[in-house]
């Protein structure tokens, strides 16, 4: 893990790789969890036959459930000292770019691309790949924005 101590020592870090994060398991229990908290009950994520009848083989993760990963992922890359408040501050991009299959592992890498200063502190976008073992093409690829204050 990459332990960081204040705003400068990230912004030093612009143009490179952060990490990346160990292989996480999906699996039904947790895609099943997560359609209840949002109560996205669409059946290929539920219904293994729909699953198959889409053409996945099987039940799929929700997009949304893949993205949502990305604050633990970053937790799991780097931690950030020095700073007041750190505050995800959105999105630039988000694509959806190959299903998650149920019982499939995924990890994320992250590239800090920009660092821009705002309102008492800095705006740091992040490229968050998050890809599928044994595929070539992620599943999705973002570029989150985190604000950290001084």
């Amino acid at each position: 893990m990459l332990k960081l101590n204040g705003i400068d020592e990230l912004i030093a870090r612009v143009g490179t790789d952060l990490g990346t994060t160990e292989w996480y398991d999906v699996t039904q229990d947790r895609i099943t969890a997560f359609a209840h908290d949002t109560e996205d009950f669409e059946r290929i994520h539920l219904d293994p036959a729909q699953g198959r009848e889409a053409g996945f083989g099987g039940t799929i993760a929700h997009g949304l459930f893949t993205l949502s990963l990305g604050p633990k992922f970053l937790y799991e890359i780097f931690e950030m000292t020095g700073h007041s408040l750190g505050l995800n501050y959105g999105f630039d991009t988000v694509r959806f770019l190959n299903p998650v299959r149920v019982g499939s592992r995924i990890r994320m890498t992250a590239r800090l691309l920009d660092a821009r200063p705002i309102d008492g502190g800095y705006r740091f976008t992040i490229r968050q790949t998050f890809q599928i073992e044994g595929h070539d093409k992620a599943a999705c690829v973002a570029d989150a924005v985190v604000a950290y204050f001084h």
